[in-house]
């Protein structure tokens, strides 16, 4: 009697596993519907038609470093992601109650190169900005996915999106879709694989124990522990992601400065744009635009191709959300490449755009 208890017992459980595991994919999937793939697929036929998706989020004009100026871009910006930022917090936080953590950890909780692999490759139907995945991220790593796993997750949200490769293809040009496919790789595969070397190591036995932990925590009530991981996201992550746009609206002039000819496609303007890129935040594609319209005042092929690289990967505003789940030494290591990398994209736009 009591091993027939014990069986339906655990039939039942596995049968709740997965009833949560696809309402996860349900919700996700009619989200991103939303938010992403059906406004996605219009714009891409405006790109394709026009040869355009919209005016730079900078503007056509210099703007004074004041309050005013970051507001207004803050007010810009959060009405172009505020229902992609909604959509990543709730997913964030979902994820860590609907999905169980020992399926999470046992495809995505190791150092491997497939590990890795798979957290890029699934990030690839999310077509979110850097700071809309960052809770994702968030929550991937709270389920003890591995830092490879998640920064693959997190990186190849905005470097990799399907979508801004199309419109860059009618809007820009198929160079600047190879260059960003070529360089987005070595972002989202080789840099997020090289940062588990910046983290501390797991073994075997600390692996099961967090499986073990793992399970004693999703024996708590559904509802406690989405509030709970709700909230947490909530106080932790949006205050500081207000406040640092806010920051970078104001500063924004400081870091896409006005340049002369002479300067517009020296190696000097490269390492300038490629650092200013990884710092500074844009909604999705928005680097786009901005590409297109600083060409158009004269700016030189190489520090476009950096800013096509560093703009959409990372920001200062997606690091400081990430902040306390990665160590200091691998967000350290990601800004570090993103800049590299995205220098070495200028170097090459110097030559072919």
């Amino acid at each position: 009697m009591t091993q027939t208890s014990h069986s339906f017992s655990s039939n039942a459980g596995h049968k709740k596993t997965w009833i949560y595991a696809l309402l996860f994919i349900l919700i996700t999937a009619i989200g991103l519907a939303y938010v992403k793939w059906v406004p996605y697929f219009h714009k891409a036929d405006l790109a394709r038609a026009t040869h355009s998706i919209g005016e730079s989020i900078l503007g056509d004009k210099p703007v004074p470093v004041s309050w005013q100026s970051a507001w207004e871009y803050a007010v810009i910006y959060f009405k172009s992601v505020w229902q992609a930022a909604v959509l990543g917090i709730l997913l964030g936080s979902l994820l860590q109650v609907l999905l169980p953590a020992n399926w999470l950890i046992k495809v995505l909780g190791k150092t491997s190169f497939g590990s890795t692999a798979v957290g890029g490759l699934a990030a690839l139907p999310g077509m979110m900005c850097t700071c809309c995945a960052a809770p994702v991220a968030v929550g991937l790593r709270k389920k003890r996915v591995s830092v490879g796993a998640s920064l693959a997750f997190w990186l190849g949200n905005p470097t990799l999106n399907p979508a801004t490769l199309v419109f860059m293809t009618f809007v820009l040009s198929w160079k600047f879709t190879l260059l960003r496919i070529i360089f987005g790789l070595f972002i989202v595969f080789g840099v997020s694989y090289l940062a588990n070397r910046f983290a501390p190591k797991v073994d075997s036995d600390e692996l099961n124990k967090m499986m073990e932990d793992a399970k004693q925590e999703e024996s708590e009530p559904f509802l406690f522990r989405w509030i709970k991981s709700m909230g947490m996201m909530i106080i932790y992550i949006v205050p500081a992601y207000l406040l640092s746009v806010l920051v970078l609206g104001a500063a924004r002039a400081w870091l896409f400065p006005s340049i002369g000819i002479e300067m517009a496609n020296g190696v000097i303007a490269v390492v300038l744009f490629a650092i200013a890129g990884m710092l500074f935040v844009i909604p999705t594609a928005a680097e786009i635009p901005i590409i297109q319209t600083f060409m158009a005042f004269g700016l030189g092929g190489g520090p476009a191709a950096a800013l096509l690289v560093t703009l959409p990967a990372i920001s200062l505003p997606s690091m400081i959300m990430v902040g306390k789940s990665f160590p200091k030494k691998v967000l350290l290591f990601v800004a570090s490449s993103v800049v590299v990398i995205g220098f070495l994209c200028g170097l090459v736009g110097m030559y072919i755009l």
